[in-house]
């Protein structure tokens, strides 16, 4: 509860400005109560925790209301989306914008808030900025790969049609040329991304330990103590590696075969285990990743040819063309920008401008290309 006290008559521009914010903090913390609601244990008790915080700002503003609360009102655009996503979703993205709402907050510059109520803005963008951090942590590497693979598709495809075709070469060859770029592209990034899951998966494998070892603990010589060696080997001090390879050996010779070097020290020392190359295997096994980045790459490079599919050529093709990409390059950026705390709109016009301006510059290339050809 706020000990904050009216003594003196508001003006209406003050009511305004006050019944704004109340709505905001009303909002605000429905969409912190939406999404505990699809968050178990302690993620669930953090957020009802914010929206519990801001009740205490919206107690803030009914005490200077008073007598001039008024009527319900809907909060700002931006937090009733808030709530939208929140009921619908759920997601990373909801908590990705809720961190840019928090760190918008204008408590700092009135004076009519309390220096807490700024103070626990501040504090709520970071405590949501760590929930988006562990949300973003558990989003597959495949998604990750959609947004990419799409991406590259999009900008490779676009500025191989606009570059032939400003050589002047009939619709046709366009086509052809755009569909070749897709499947080039599409099969080279399938290709790359199997080679390279799979090699990840084979270093993975390679660093994790043996499970057979285990089989030899009970006849290792106790006085040479070899099993020291490997938790030297995998970082441990001198001292530290014989007193913790002692411990494992005394509880083998106590029970046979109930230790073993996995279960006494690979997850204590932090080597990988099979759960761990599983965990972080981001997106499964090389096939799976070959056809995921394939089937990216070819839907954003589809995009660039459409106009030509359906009959267009010329000026109008480009035109399609390049407005086409311009919108899905805007949602990629969009999504990259979330994914990694930086202003969404910010992010997606910068995307916008480094595609479209490499499709340019092939287009402008391909016209000189073109003319001295001619």
């Amino acid at each position: 509860m706020t000990d904050v006290m009216v003594d003196r008559i508001p003006s209406q521009a003050e009511i305004r400005r006050w019944r704004r914010y109340l709505a905001d903090e009303q909002a605000e913390a429905a969409v912190y109560r939406d999404l505990a609601g699809r968050r178990a244990g302690e993620e669930r008790d953090i957020l009802l925790a914010l929206a519990e915080a801001e009740g205490r700002h919206e107690e803030h503003w009914r005490i200077l209301l008073g007598d001039n609360v008024g009527a319900p009102r809907k909060g700002a655009l931006r937090t009733r989306f808030l709530a939208f996503l929140a009921r619908r979703f759920g997601s990373v993205f909801v908590l990705a914008l809720a961190q840019r709402a928090e760190s918008r907050s204008p408590y700092e510059a009135d004076v009519d808030a309390t220096d807490a109520m700024a103070a626990d803005e501040r504090i709520h963008e970071e405590v949501v900025r760590g929930l988006a951090a562990r949300g973003r942590k558990r989003l597959s590497g495949t998604f990750r790969a959609a947004v990419f693979g799409v991406n590259d598709g999009l900008v490779s495809n676009l500025a191989l049609v606009l570059g032939i075709g400003a050589t002047g070469v009939p619709a046709s060859t366009i086509l052809f040329t755009g569909v070749a770029g897709l499947l080039a592209g599409a099969l080279s990034m399938g290709a790359g991304e199997y080679v390279s899951v799979r090699s990840q998966r084979e270093l993975l494998e390679a660093s994790s330990p043996n499970p057979e070892t285990q089989s030899a603990l009970p006849h290792l010589d106790l006085a040479a103590n070899e099993l020291t060696l490997v938790y030297r080997a995998r970082g441990m001090a001198p001292d530290e590696a014989a007193r913790h390879a002692e411990e494992v050996l005394r509880g083998v010779a106590l029970a046979t075969g109930s230790i073993s070097v996995t279960a006494g020290g690979a997850a204590a020392d932090g080597a990988p285990t099979a759960a761990d190359v599983d965990e972080h295997e981001a997106v499964g096994t090389g096939m799976s990743a070959a056809i995921s980045s394939f089937c990216f790459f070819a839907s954003g490079a589809l995009l660039p040819i459409l106009p030509y599919l359906f009959g267009m050529q010329g000026i109008a093709a480009v035109v399609v063309a390049a407005v086409l990409v311009g919108i899905a390059l805007l949602g990629t950026g969009a999504i990259v920008g979330l994914l990694s705390g930086a202003p969404p709109l910010k992010r997606a016009l910068r995307q916008v401008a480094i595609g479209l301006g490499a499709a340019g510059v092939t287009y402008l290339l391909g016209l000189l290309f073109g003319t001295s050809v001619g």
